[in-house]
């Protein structure tokens, strides 16, 4: 389907959980944020549903985010219920990597095709500071599982002001060891004026923006740089759909009402 700006709009992520078992400086405040209950977020057989009437549309790339997806539980029965749906042609995840090692042949086995993978330093002190409680180690034995597990993985690398050359240079090495593709994100801050002028190709530019979003609430915005949301309408899936992809701005502005944990980027 295309937008009011004739972008087709074939990708639509879901946030299944605002939960999640690092701190990132740059996607939790340091006070943290009120998390929701369970019984608040979506179940799968909504998800499911909501994804079928996405696919309907034209959807053919939907990526699972958090929060931290692995640590919402069964998460693996809903891979397997959104890979069954007929038309949906790619199924990905982004995940910090931590609990990988436990999940990364189940998630494989029940449908899903790629993985993104947060790793934003390959030292362990910095890793900690950016995460606040994460351990490289964790992150790391997550990648090696993945590649066990024979999915195509891309690291995620934000890139912030303090980031060094060297420390760029240094996971690029570590990608062409291991085969994997990185790709660079530039910082960047919700509640600041969206810009397109970044050095590197995330996020990307409004212009070429084909993305929708689903929150674990329900909630659809259609631009991760606004305050326009809306609730899925469960018995209307479709049209609400419909109306968040013409809600689609031309461009991002800020987004004030939203933490990224929340929304998963």
């Amino acid at each position: 389907m295309l937008d009011r700006f004739d972008r087709e709009i074939t990708y639509l992520r879901i946030s299944v959980t605002d939960h999640c078992n690092v701190r990132c400086t740059y996607c939790m405040p340091a006070e943290g944020v009120p998390l929701k209950h369970h019984k608040d977020m979506l179940s799968f057989e909504d998800i499911t549903e909501v994804t079928r009437a996405a696919v309907a549309l034209g959807i053919t790339k939907v990526r699972l985010t958090g929060g931290e997806p692995l640590v919402r539980r069964d998460i693996v029965t809903l891979v397997r219920m959104l890979a069954e749906i007929e038309g949906l042609e790619h199924l990905a995840m982004t995940t910090n990597g931590s609990l990988l090692h436990r999940y990364a042949v189940p998630l494989r086995e029940a449908g899903l095709h790629s993985l993104n993978i947060s790793v934003d330093t390959l030292d362990p002190e910095r890793y900690r500071r950016i995460t606040r409680v994460g351990d490289l180690a964790a992150a790391l034995r997550g990648v090696d599982a993945a590649i066990a597990a024979g999915f195509p993985i891309k690291i995620n690398m934000v890139v912030s002001d303090d980031t060094s050359d060297e420390e760029v240079r240094r996971m690029e090495a570590f990608c062409d060891q291991k085969g994997l593709r990185l790709q660079l994100i530039n910082h960047y801050s919700l509640d600041g004026s969206k810009r397109d002028d970044y050095e590197f190709s995330r996020p990307p530019k409004c212009d070429s923006c084909n993305r929708i979003r689903l929150l674990a609430d329900g909630t659809l915005k259609p631009c991760l740089h606004t305050n326009n949301e809306m609730k899925v309408d469960l018995e209307h899936a479709q049209a609400s759909l419909m109306q968040t992809i013409l809600a689609k701005p031309r461009r991002g502005a800020a987004c004030t009402n939203r933490s990224m944990m929340e929304i998963g980027g």
